[in-house]
C-alpha cells in the first residue's frame, strides 16, 4: 500500500521482491546492498551513520517476511568508518538478544564498481570474482549459495520501521507520486548533502528549496539526474520531475537520485570524458560489447571529428549486448552529449559529422 521501491537504482517494488522471494523454497536469504558506488551517491552512507539501527531493523523485518535464514550485509569497503558502527550495531542486537550470534553477517566488499550489481555482488559474497550473472533465473529463485534470496537497498530497508509505524510514505509531500526520496546532491550548489524532498520535485525546485541556489556566478548548464550513469540533462529541462519513469524519455533515469549539478563553468566534454574513463575501468570484462565498447566509445570521444553515426551505433551495441547495466548505461553521457549539446561540443572544438573524418591535403600524402 505504501508503494515502496527498491531505492538502489532500479526501482523494482518491494513488496513484489518479497513475494516472489517467500514463494521460493527454504532455505532463503537476505542480502543488504551496501556497496554504493554510484559516483554522485552518498545516501546509504548518511542513513548508516545516523541511523544503523533503523536499518538493520528494516533488514530484519524483510528477513520475517521472506523466512530469512540469515542476513548478509555487504558493506562497501571504501566506507571504513562504517564497518566499525555496524560491528558495534550488530553486536548490541546480539547482546539484547534480539537476534541469534551469527543470524547478521557484515561482509566487506571489493572495492568494485560491478558488485553494486546484485547477482554480480551475490558471487562476490560466494568467495568469486564480482562478475554480474545471465539470467534467468534471477537471484529471487536462485541467488547466495543457490538458493531464493532477496536484495534490499540501504535506503529501502531505512523506510520500513517508518512504514511500520504507521509513517504515510506514499501521501507525503505536495506532488503525492511516489512518496519521499533522498537527493544526494552535488556539484555547483551551496548547500551539498543528503536532500530529503518530495519524489517527483523538479531539479529547479530541488536547488532552490533544498540547497541554497547556486554557487554565487555560476549559470545552471546541465546536471546529472541519476549519477554517472543516467545520462545528461540540459538547463532548459530543469522543470521535469525527479522521480521513477518521469526521465526516460529524454534518455535518461533517474537511478539512486545521485544528483551532480553543473554549470556553465564546466567543461561537458572533459565530464564526459570522466564518466566514459570510470565505466572503462570498472567494467568487469566478462561481456565482449562491454569491455570493448567502453574503451573504444573513449577512444572516439577523446578526437576531435565525431562520427555521429558510428558513435550512435556503438552506443546501441552496448545497450543490447551487454550483459548488466554497467554496459548498458556507459554511453548514456554522450548520448546525451550528441542529443542536448551540439553547441557546447563545438565551442569546445568537436566537429560533428555523419561521415568519416575529413582529412587535410598532408594526411592523403603517402
Amino acid at each position: 500500500e505504501a508503494g515502496l521501491r527498491g531505492l538502489g537504482g532500479a526501482g523494482f517494488p518491494t513488496a513484489r521482491k518479497w513475494q516472489a522471494v517467500r514463494a521460493g523454497a527454504a532455505p532463503r536469504y537476505l542480502v543488504v546492498n551496501a556497496d554504493e558506488g554510484e559516483p554522485g551517491t552518498f545516501k546509504d552512507r548518511h542513513y548508516l551513520e545516523t541511523a544503523p539501527h533503523r536499518v538493520l531493523e528494516g533488514a530484519l523485518a524483510s528477513a520475517l517476511a521472506v523466512g530469512a535464514a540469515a542476513i548478509y550485509v555487504y558493506l562497501r569497503d571504501e566506507y571504513p568508518g562504517l564497518h566499525a558502527v555496524l560491528r558495534e550495531a550488530i553486536a548490541e542486537l546480539e547482546a539484547a538478544g534480539l537476534v541469534a550470534p551469527g543470524f547478521i553477517v557484515l561482509r566487506r566488499g571489493a572495492g568494485a564498481y560491478i558488485c553494486g550489481e546484485e547477482s554480480a555482488l551475490i558471487e562476490s559474497l560466494e568467495g568469486k570474482p564480482g562478475k554480474p550473472r545471465h539470467r534467468p533465473p534471477f537471484v529471487a529463485e536462485a541467488g547466495l549459495f543457490g538458493r531464493p534470496t532477496l536484495v534490499n537497498n540501504v535506503e529501502t530497508l531505512y523506510w520500513i520501521p517508518l512504514l511500520a509505524a504507521g509513517a504515510a510514505f506514499a501521501g507525503e509531500g505536495r506532488r503525492r507520486r511516489s512518496g519521499l526520496r533522498s537527493f544526494s546532491v552535488s556539484g555547483r550548489v551551496n548547500k551539498p548533502g543528503v536532500h530529503l524532498a518530495p519524489a517527483g520535485i523538479t531539479l529547479r525546485e530541488l536547488v532552490d528549496e533544498h540547497c541554497g541556489g547556486l554557487q554565487p556566478g555560476h549559470r545552471l548548464l546541465a546536471y546529472l539526474p541519476g549519477g554517472a550513469s543516467g545520462g545528461i540533462l540540459p538547463a532548459a529541462l530543469a522543470d521535469l520531475p525527479l522521480d521513477f519513469d518521469t526521465l526516460q524519455p529524454h534518455g535518461c533515469f533517474i537511478g539512486s537520485a545521485a544528483i551532480i549539478v553543473l554549470s556553465d563553468q564546466d567543461d561537458l566534454r572533459a565530464v564526459a570524458d570522466n564518466l566514459l574513463a570510470f565505466f572503462a575501468d570498472e567494467s568487469c570484462g566478462q561481456c565482449t560489447p562491454c569491455r570493448l565498447g567502453t574503451e573504444k566509445l573513449l577512444a572516439l570521444l577523446r578526437t576531435d571529428d565525431w562520427d555521429v553515426a558510428r558513435l550512435q551505433a556503438l552506443a546501441q551495441t552496448l545497450r543490447d549486448a551487454s550483459i548488466c547495466g554497467l554496459g548498458q548505461a556507459a554511453p548514456n553521457p554522450v548520448s546525451s552529449l550528441l542529443r542536448f549539446f551540439p553547441a557546447e561540443l563545438a565551442r569546445a572544438g568537436v566537429r560533428l559529422h555523419a561521415g568519416p573524418p575529413a582529412r587535410d591535403a598532408g594526411e592523403l600524402q603517402p
